[in-house]
């Protein structure tokens, strides 16, 4: 039995493979047929083809990378909008009800499995046979829709991030680049950064697209283990310098072989990345008060030893983002070469990777305010996907098997508090839009000021 769970942030998307049964004699010389770099997809045969699980260590270091990302860094100018009392704590919550609604939907897949026979439920599979369970007559006409919807919500949110991530890269490789005259190796002054200016930030975009190109390439979630770890390697040592910073000067002087230990795993995972957002917001604003930037990084002195904080990142978030095109891939691809001849799977399979890809480098350079799309589009389809599915589909899983009264108005909750951020959240993204149509004509390069 194994598991393969990916996610993004505290708003982002969750994939889920679980392997419950052996497979079939057929299948077991397959199975022990692992694939690997430009090999055959794990999903291109119904099932029957199907990669070695990956181990506990593997799933905790995907689920710890898939819910660190470019946000950690901000999260200090959240706690300054929502107070030091209430930002903390909120997020606490909210790491809490996050988890929450991923062991729900283990929980889920896991059951429809079981009923049946089926030896892997992903996202969309458990939502359309929840909706199949329902005892509403037109809800189990349109089940097929609920899967349609998780999958074009998975789609647009991983593919936004995916944008957002190249927006990142660039704009820190420019600040560094741009600052290298003025760098110096003294930590313990914050002169003003004189900067020379190079090309524009769109160009930079395009610069790591090769780069890109080859990561999603790989097409299997056990080689991207590889550069998960270093993911989380680059970004653990990044948020070391920036914690010995902020603490050294406060004024008040963090597909599995065997499925029966995810949801410790999980746990375990959410854990690590809620206590890692709690610190770095609380200690970032305690640090640096009302003076707190758009991103902590931009707080830091000068010199190499924290110019390396954004080297570190950037590299990170270029391991990161191999993750993040594994989950629209996984649905596009499957679905696009079985319309095709074997003979002509593996070349699809690369083009369409390669479009995908190229498609997100396009969006970035080209929308002036990617910043405010994506939270428009983590409002909608992230809120939706993390908050509101889950718990509606607790119920249409167990209602008929009898739920508590105190269940239903838990589940209740958690889908009405999605859907007042979906709403807050679709209505500030879109406001902020409309108001700074003619006012940025590009603004997706942060701006570099102390």
């Amino acid at each position: 039995m194994s598991v393969t769970k990916s996610t993004e942030g505290p708003q982002g998307a969750v994939a889920i493979k679980l392997d419950l049964m052996s497979p079939p004699e057929s299948a077991k010389k397959l199975e022990n047929k692992d694939s690997t770099f430009l090999d055959e997809s794990p999903s291109e045969s119904a099932g029957l083809k199907k990669t070695k699980g990956i181990t506990v260590f593997q799933a905790l270091i995907h689920l710890v990378k898939g819910n660190m990302g470019t946000g950690i860094l901000g999260l200090p100018l959240a706690v300054k909008n929502a107070g030091i009392l209430m930002g903390p704590l909120s997020l606490l919550v909210m790491g809490f009800i996050a988890c929450h609604c991923m062991h729900i939907l283990v929980k889920c897949a896991q059951r429809f499995c079981k009923r049946l026979n089926k030896p892997f439920m992903d996202y969309g599979d458990t939502v359309m046979h929840g909706l199949e369970a329902n005892p509403n007559a037109w809800l189990q006409n349109h089940a097929h829709w609920g899967r349609h919807i998780v999958s074009f919500f998975l789609i647009v949110t991983q593919l936004g991030f995916c944008c957002v991530y190249i927006v990142f890269l660039a704009d820190n490789l420019k600040q560094v680049v741009e600052a290298v005259n003025s760098t110096t190796n003294n930590c313990h002054s914050n002169e003003t950064v004189i900067l020379t200016p190079t090309m524009d930030s769109r160009l930079y975009m395009l610069s790591f697209l090769p780069f890109l190109v080859l990561l999603v390439l790989i097409r299997n979630l056990r080689i991207l283990t590889i550069f998960s770890m270093l993911a989380n390697i680059s970004m653990l040592v990044s948020l070391v310098i920036i914690i010995q910073y902020i603490t050294q000067v406060l004024p008040l002087e963090n597909k599995m072989k065997n499925a029966r230990h995810f949801p410790a795993i999980l746990s375990l995972g959410m854990s690590i990345v809620t206590s890692l957002y709690i610190g770095m917001a609380a200690l970032g604003y305690l640090r640096f008060g009302d003076d707190i930037k758009a991103s902590i990084s931009l707080n830091l002195p000068n010199c190499w030893l924290y110019q390396s904080v954004k080297l570190l990142y950037i590299a990170g978030i270029l391991c990161t983002y191999a993750l993040q095109f594994y989950v629209p891939a996984e649905i596009i691809i499957p679905f696009a070469i079985s319309r095709v001849s074997t003979r002509w799977a593996l070349p699809l399979d690369l083009s369409i990777r390669l479009i995908m890809v190229c498609l997100t480098c396009l969006l970035a350079i080209l929308i002036p305010r990617l910043d405010l799309v994506i939270s428009l589009v983590g409002s909608v389809s992230g809120t939706a996907l993390a908050l509101i599915i889950p718990p509606l589909l607790e119920v249409t899983t167990f209602y008929s098997e009898g739920m508590s009264p105190l269940t239903i108005f838990k589940d209740a909750l958690i889908s009405i508090l999605g859907f007042v951020g979906f709403v807050v959240g679709t209505y500030q993204a879109l406001d902020e839009l409309l108001k700074s149509g003619d006012s940025h004509p590009f603004s997706n390069s942060t701006t570099f000021v102390r």
